[in-house]
């Protein structure tokens, strides 16, 4: 064998070749359904955090929530800030989201609502906290991945689906 023999690069060796072997790997580290729920969990601690924060016991809000949308909170809305209308039944609405959606994408029961949910109130954070936009834009892109793609077979969604056929069907049969 000569020198340029030895190092001239086999076919299974070119470039293109190891790239589309990574490709597989990752793919293989990394299934869909193990991503998803990465991506539901994700989604949901941020929510539940906040929200947990805005009760004092069952159906009673804090006093800060309710400070926070009655004083501090402001919608900024071309002409604003603005005041939030109603900001008692806007913090009551906004503390029983943050809790009820993050369960259900935990479970992976009704995810693609509750992602639709979540997405909805990132929009209205955005418009509070305009600044934060780097953490919104990252809340939406794991809510509208869970809203296309669903909440993957290790959920409610996939068992339901299994169980009693019909809407969850087709994406689970898919390994969403």
């Amino acid at each position: 064998m000569t020198t340029e023999q030895s190092m001239a690069p086999s076919a299974a060796l070119t470039l293109p070749a190891l790239a589309d072997r990574a490709v597989r790997l990752l793919q293989l580290a990394t299934p869909l359904t193990f991503v998803q729920l990465v991506t539901r969990v994700a989604l949901a601690v941020p929510f539940w955090r906040s929200g947990i924060l805005k009760w004092e016991g069952f159906l009673k809000l804090s006093d800060t929530a309710v400070t926070l949308f009655t004083d501090e909170f402001m919608l900024h809305l071309p002409g604003g800030p603005y005041p939030f209308p109603l900001p008692k039944l806007m913090a009551f609405m906004s503390g029983c989201g943050e809790v009820a959606f993050p369960v259900l994408l935990i479970l992976g029961l009704g995810t693609r609502f509750a992602a639709l949910g979540l997405l909805f109130m990132t929009c209205i954070v955005e418009l509070t906290v305009p600044d934060g936009w780097p953490i919104h834009l990252t809340w939406a892109a794991m809510a509208l991945t869970l809203i296309a793609h669903g909440a993957g077979r290790l959920s409610l969604d996939h068992v339901l689906g299994t169980l009693f056929g019909g809407a969850h069907q087709g994406s689970a049969s898919r390994g969403m």
